[in-house]
């Protein structure tokens, strides 16, 4: 028998996967925190399941998210990723890519590492909600909100507030597995 999950992952393994196996799950690192920044920058305005399966796309596309390496990309490197279809082809959000990797680089420069950066929003520790249903989760709230203006003043784009509550979902500094959610006893 399937454990019980939240609602919004049941429509395919990946999805599972992915929720089971990384979601809500804190991360630390500073390789992982840049790549789930870039996928969900790409994810703006698509679903969640789009990025996923492009994922591995995303990785070679990317040079394996190695932030130093796209940092440096140049005029011909963001042509290439156009052609490339194996990728979402938004020029912005590709552009903001290279963009971002060189902010990214700057708050390691300011605070050390982007993790300690980023962490610092919550002291260390992830927030630990306890939604009912995937319904009762919010899109934004007030500390994303203040996560995005403070990125986007350090010149990171697209870092809206549900972009940035996504990523903040997905690398562990908020939890919000539903209640019933068979991730909260392992």
């Amino acid at each position: 028998m399937e454990p019980t999950r939240c609602g919004w992952c049941t429509s395919s393994d990946l999805y599972k996967k992915y929720h089971d196996e990384e979601w809500g799950i804190p991360v630390y690192d500073d390789p992982t925190l840049f790549e789930f920044l870039i996928l969900e920058t790409f994810q703006a305005g698509l679903s969640w399941i789009t990025i996923l399966n492009k994922r591995e796309n995303f990785r070679n596309a990317f040079d394996h998210f190695d932030y130093k390496k796209v940092a440096l990309y140049c005029d011909d490197k963001i042509e290439e990723l156009m052609q490339n279809n194996g990728i979402i082809r938004n020029k912005l959000k590709i552009k903001a890519a290279v963009s971002n990797a060189q902010a990214f680089m700057k708050v390691q420069d300011e605070f050390g590492s982007f993790s300690d950066y980023i962490w610092k929003f919550t002291d260390g520790k992830p927030i630990i909600n306890h939604p009912k249903t995937s319904k009762d989760v919010p899109a934004t709230t007030p500390l994303s909100d203040e996560i995005s203006k403070d990125l986007k003043k350090r010149g990171f784009k697209f870092v809206g507030s549900t972009v940035i509550y996504a990523h903040m979902q997905a690398t562990g500094m908020v939890n919000d597995h539903a209640e019933d959610c068979w991730t909260r006893t392992k």
